[in-house]
């Protein structure tokens, strides 16, 4: 192999505990011009990273051990050049301001497909185009919001959270285990 022509490619760190997932984009990924690296959880990932930090990650938000918001603040304090698009299934306001405010150049709910991720990796600013909801958030929706946000508040930690909420910990662990309401 020509290294010459590999090391011309941008390194790009796949994160997501869903091996299929990984399976079917790392290909895709790689036909789009980047040398992949694949792992399975965040504290794989930063362990690969310190050996060799990427210019570009995609990072999923909500895996086992630690959440990609921990890695999204590893990853770019080892290098600030870093584009890092965080993905997830739970797309929420809090975690996507605070994925933002740790490093991660965008943030995408899933089902993605890698031409969206590209281009995500491409935005350097915000869009102004977006469409405004002409819709308020449901109460549901709103209790969802507000539990993430103090879930973040602390760390990850569901028995503080719950605590901070007043709420018994499976009550907190049966919200958490729901799908986001729309």
């Amino acid at each position: 192999m020509n290294t010459a022509i590999t090391d011309e490619k941008p390194t790009l760190l796949l994160v997501d505990d869903d091996v299929e997932f990984l399976s079917v984009l790392a290909p895709a990924m790689t036909k789009r011009g980047f040398l992949v690296t694949t792992a399975n959880s965040a504290e794989t990932a930063f362990e690969l990273a310190q050996q060799d930090a990427p210019e570009y990650a995609v990072v999923d938000l909500k895996m086992a051990g630690n959440s990609g918001l921990v890695l999204v603040r590893q990853l770019a304090s080892l290098q600030a050049g870093t584009h890092i698009v965080v993905l997830t299934g739970f797309a929420s306001i809090t975690t996507a301001i605070e994925a933002i405010k740790l490093g991660a150049t965008h943030y995408l709910a899933k089902p993605v497909d890698a031409d969206e991720i590209v281009a995500a990796f491409g935005k350097k600013a915000g869009d102004t185009n977006v469409e405004l909801s002409a819709n308020p958030l449901s109460i549901d929706r709103l209790e969802w919001e507000h539990i993430q946000r103090v879930l973040t508040e602390h760390d990850g930690n569901i028995s503080a959270t719950a605590r901070s909420l007043n709420m018994h910990r499976r009550t907190l662990q049966r919200k958490l285990g729901k799908n986001p309401i729309t």
